[in-house]
Parts: structure tokens; C-alpha cells; sequence
């Protein structure tokens, strides 16, 4: 059963057009993720609780238009913000029992309490629980809602590794209750490991990511790359070009390579440098360096990886050794190549 469907909704503001006409449909029981600026993300927050409207098309859900929605209708729709709001002096326990008795929700606050792993915080002000447990005290209300679409923004920035743990494991909790989630995310990693289907959402239009075809396109890529000229001398740096600079760096300065909305980045101490080559060519002159394909989205450098987490039987992701622990993605047929490379049954 269809419980969201966009059907051509776009906003343009004066001669601007803010995102292109585009449909969308999420079922009963899955997971999506639109990545987007903030501008478009906040934009569509607005249309999806009646603030704003699209220039053309609209948003069903639950196969009612949001343009003739009434208050009560809204209820079948529980937004997570990424900047809601909290009663700082209020214990957690104080909190749930509000929001149980606001939505006359058959869930207990025990139940809540374990889901979100706060039980040994429910005697705690939320003024004195860190970042990262007020947030997950934030879905606690969508929990007590109990909408038959959850919208989530920007779900797991900022947030710990337990946090974002157990986010992922909710997700799946919720999608094998009949629940939908969307999560509106400027974070590709974010969106690739906690969703079940990834949609990019810019001025272009929206362009379905392709999550698990890997091999599929690795052969495109080679079809469509321009033909190598191989060199008689043997040169190992790696070019990116900036205006009319080309810039050569060693390859084991490369933490990262990643493609981004059709083009490929280097990134270096943080930096993101625009690359010459495509992927598959990258890929094909780093690996003797000990860089490996973790995703088909991107190369990874294996001597700047510190962990391999894993989130559930198919969602895992690698952390970086640097200031920011940045997180790749890892997709489930690389986590056994990977295991077989490091030695791991």
C-alpha cells in the first residue's frame, strides 16, 4: 500500500526553480531517503506540515492530498526535526508520560524507555542529558504519535555511535511494523546506510541512487570512460584540477574517493579536490597503493580505517582515523570481500 506519493510537485520562486517537477512513491514498510541541500530539505519539511505549497503537483499521503488536509488529518504524519524543541527541565520520564497522555498512545513508556535505551536516564532532566540522548528523547514523541509515515531530518547528525545504533535499528523496527520512513538528509553516507532506496533531490530533478549494482556499474563507467593512453614511464601521483590548475598528489595522502552528482572528489585532510578520472580508473590505479572499493560510490584508503561497524545484517560502515571520524559506507557484498582480505571468516 502506498502511504507517500509525490506526484509532479515542483517550487520555483520567481525565476528560480527550486527543485523541477518529480514523483516519488514509498509503500507500506520501507525506508527512503531524499538527499538535498538544506534549502530544499527545509522547503519540503514546510510543504509536508501545510506551511507551504509546490508551484505545481502535490503531496498524498495515505492517498489523501496534503492541500486538503485538515488539522486531524496531520496526525497520520510524525516530523522529527533536527532543531525541535524540548522542556529542558523536565525529567525523561516526565516528558514521555506528556507526550503518552498528549497522543492517548497505547505504548508504555517502559517499551518507549527500551527502544530509545534511555531506561537508565528516566530520573535524568533533559537539560542535563548529553546531545546526542536528547535527540533520541526527540523521537520518543514520534514513538507515542505513532503516525503511519515518519519524516526524519537529518536523523543522525551530530549524534554517537550508540545513537545512530540505535536509530538504525529502530528504522527497521518501525518497517516491520507497517510503518514508512522518510529521511531528508544532506549526508549521502547517512542516507546510504539507513535507507532501503536513496533519491538525490537538486535543481536537476530527482535521480534514484542505486544502492547495491556495484559490478553493473563499474561496466558502465568503463563503457562510457574516454580510452587511456598508457604512459612508457611509470607515474604514480594522482591529478585534480581546480580552474585551470592541475594539482598531482601522492597516493597516500588520499583518505577518500567518492562521486557525488557525476563528479568524482578526492579528498585530502578534509578537503575535497575535483578528480580527472572517473571511479573505475581511480580504482584501477589505487589499488596497488591499498586503497579498495568499499561502495560504488566510493575507494577508500584501507591504511586510514580504523573501525568496520556494523549496523545491522546489511548496513555497515567504515570509520576513518582523523579529526572528523569520517564515515564511509560499506555495502554488504564488500564486507565479505573485505573479510576475506583482512583474513576474517
Amino acid at each position: 500500500m502506498s502511504v507517500l506519493r509525490i506526484e509532479a510537485l515542483e517550487k520555483q520562486t520567481e525565476d528560480t526553480v527550486i527543485f523541477p517537477a518529480f514523483g516519488l512513491e514509498v509503500s507500506q514498510g520501507q525506508a527512503v531517503a531524499l538527499h538535498s541541500n538544506t534549502n530544499i530539505r527545509n522547503i519540503l519539511l514546510r510543504m509536508l506540515n501545510g506551511d507551504m505549497t509546490g508551484s505545481n503537483g502535490d503531496i498524498h499521503v495515505l492517498n489523501k492530498p496534503i492541500s486538503t488536509f485538515t488539522k486531524p488529518d496531520y496526525t497520520c504524519i510524525g516530523v522529527s526535526y533536527l532543531d525541535d524543541g524540548l522542556y529542558d527541565r523536565l525529567t525523561v520520564k516526565d516528558v514521555f508520560t506528556f507526550y503518552r497522555g498528549l497522543y492517548n498512545s497505547s505504548r508504555t513508556i517502559p517499551e518507549v524507555l527500551h527502544m530509545l535505551q534511555l531506561e537508565t536516564k528516566h530520573k535524568v532532566r533533559v537539560q542535563h542529558l548529553s546531545y546526542s540522548e536528547q535527540r533520541r528523547v526527540q523521537t520518543g514523541r514520534l514513538l507515542f504519535q505513532n503516525p503511519a509515515l515518519f519524516v526524519l531530518e537529518e536523523a543522525d547528525q551530530n549524534v554517537d555511535m550508540e545513537t545512530k545504533r540505535i536509530f538504525i535499528k529502530l528504522i527497521q523496527e518501525l518497517k516491520q511494523a507497517g510503518k514508512t520512513v522518510l529521511l531528508l538528509t544532506s549526508n549521502m553516507e547517512s542516507a546510504i546506510t539507513m535507507a532501503d532506496h536513496v533519491y538525490r533531490l537538486d535543481e536537476t530533478g530527482c535521480h534514484s541512487i542505486e544502492m547495491e549494482q556495484e559490478n553493473v556499474q563499474a561496466g558502465q563507467e568503463e563503457e562510457n570512460s574516454i580510452e587511456e593512453i598508457k604512459p612508457v614511464v611509470q607515474f604514480d601521483k594522482i591529478p585534480t584540477k581546480i580552474d585551470d590548475k592541475i594539482i598531482l598528489f601522492d597516493p597516500t595522502e588520499i583518505e577518500f574517493v567518492e562521486t557525488s552528482a557525476g563528479q568524482v572528489l578526492i579528498h585530502i585532510k578534509g578537503e575535497g579536490f575535483p578528480g580527472v578520472f572517473t571511479l573505475t580508473e581511480l580504482e584501477t590505479r589505487l589499488q596497488p597503493f591499498g586503497f579498495f572499493r568499499c561502495h560504488r560510490s566510493y575507494i577508500v584508503n584501507l591504511q586510514k580505517v580504523r573501525e568496520v561497524i556494523t549496523w545491522t545484517r546489511n548496513s555497515y560502515t567504515l570509520i576513518l582515523d582523523d579529526e572528523k571520524k569520517t564515515e564511509i559506507p560499506l555495502s554488504k557484498t564488500k564486507m565479505a570481500e573485505l573479510k576475506a582480505m583482512i583474513g576474517m571468516k
